[in-house]
């Protein structure tokens, strides 16, 4: 039995990482805008890989505000919380919802519509090719975190996605190690600045956008690159930032095979 139980992980596990070792689209970081773009590009035939460097996905939407796990969307986003199944209350002219509820209904949405979610493994660095990016260098995360020194794997991509949240560390590692210049007001990370919700959840989608070729960014990850402001515990923005991104990497997928 033990042989079989052992075999019957490590063969499924294997499988599954190498048909994803060549992927359309690599999504680094499942938070809400990840989970998001990682369903509607599968649910559109696109081989998607996303990689969270925890143990558990779903980013910081667990834990609600200040750990009361409930989270509130804008009443424009009823369409998409009836879509996935999760119940609300109306307060404040708000729906609210249970966190943990709903980053499970994301995780399970996006994997049943096709996406490849490994966790525990760390991007390290992305791979250029002739000025795009394309791909990422993974690791295990216990590995990086205990600095030892293992050679990295590349994941091949033709489009890649920065949902790292506040640290935007793809784009940090792309603009620190090769010199890049992005269209930001000083060429780099711009960082993001403090609270204001209003601001912040408009700005998250405004910020989606593709900041290198082949490389995109959502979320907390795209307002951190642009410096504009954190929004707190609410979560419209992150969705809404999340299709942006799968529409433009779906464009961008469509454009190249044209």
């Amino acid at each position: 039995m033990e042989d079989r139980v052992t075999r019957s992980i490590v063969e499924s596990y294997t499988q599954k990482l190498s048909h994803h070792l060549a992927s359309d689209a690599v999504i680094v970081g499942a938070g809400p805008s990840g989970l998001v773009a990682a369903s509607l590009l599968a649910r559109r035939g696109r081989k998607v890989a996303l990689f969270e460097r925890s143990l558990a996905p779903g980013g910081g939407m667990w834990g609600g505000g200040m750990l009361m796990s409930r989270i509130p969307f804008q009443a424009e986003l009823l369409p998409f919380l009836e879509e996935i199944g999760v119940r609300h209350t109306l307060k404040e002219g708000l729906l609210v919802v249970d966190s943990i509820e709903m980053t499970a209904a994301l995780i399970q949405r996006a994997t049943h519509d096709g996406t490849a979610l490994f966790t525990c493994q760390s991007v390290e660095d992305l791979h250029l090719r002739r000025g795009r990016v394309a791909g990422v260098v993974v690791n295990w995360s216990p590995v990086v975190k205990a600095g030892l020194p293992v050679d990295p794997l590349v994941v091949s991509a033709r489009v890649v996605l920065d949902s790292t949240g506040h640290p935007a560390d793809l784009v940090k590692t792309l603009v620190r190690k090769n010199n890049i210049t992005l269209s930001t007001p000083s060429g780099g990370v711009e960082g993001e600045r403090s609270l204001e919700m209003e601001e912040g959840e408009r700005a998250v989608v405004e910020a989606t956008k593709e900041v290198f070729p082949g490389l995109f960014v959502s979320g907390m990850a795209a307002n951190a690159v642009f410096g504009f402001a954190r929004m707190g515990p609410i979560f419209g923005g992150m969705l809404l930032s999340g299709i942006k991104a799968a529409e433009l990497m779906d464009a961008s997928l469509a454009k190249g095979e044209a």
